[in-house]
């Protein structure tokens, strides 16, 4: 399969979706959904985990002793999330190459995203955007196109 502008790997997001949350959908440049992903997990973690635990000084020491004080629940909470991260880059990863997919093969509009029934039609019934046509596509990459001036009639 080629890959074009719109295609994206499902791994890729998936690697950077475990090494940080949000990266996969950086990504896929889904930005809403990345700032919504860090601000759940943020909010998550600032409201299950304990003030009392967070440790004063930032040696390597008092993180790891603080990081193993952190109740059961709030760490599976938490890791809950994360897995739910990953799993929604890919699957956003996956739906953005089937759409890259079928607006290739001219089952779907490129502006609007519906689907195309006809093969036959110029231009797509929902938006009115002028759909290229084989006919079309040929004769321009020929630099074959007819004007009004070269038609006699």
């Amino acid at each position: 399969m080629t890959e074009t502008s719109s295609t994206k790997r499902p791994w890729v997001a998936i690697v950077l979706s475990v090494v940080f949350p949000g990266l996969g959908h950086v990504y896929l440049r889904e930005w809403i959904r990345t700032g919504l992903w860090l601000a759940l997990l943020f909010a998550t973690a600032w409201l299950v985990i304990p003030p009392d635990i967070i440790p004063q000084e930032t040696s390597a020491e008092a993180i790891m002793q603080a990081s193993r004080n952190i109740p059961d629940e709030a760490s599976l909470l938490i890791l809950g999330l994360r897995v739910l991260n990953v799993v929604d880059a890919y699957v956003l990863a996956r739906q953005r190459n089937r759409t890259a997919d079928a607006v290739e093969s001219g089952r779907q509009c490129p502006e609007c995203g519906h689907e195309l029934d006809d093969d036959d039609i110029t231009f797509c019934p929902w938006c009115a955007t002028e759909l290229e046509t084989g006919t079309d596509a040929e004769s321009e990459s020929n630099g074959a196109t007819t004007s009004e001036s070269d038609i006699d009639i």
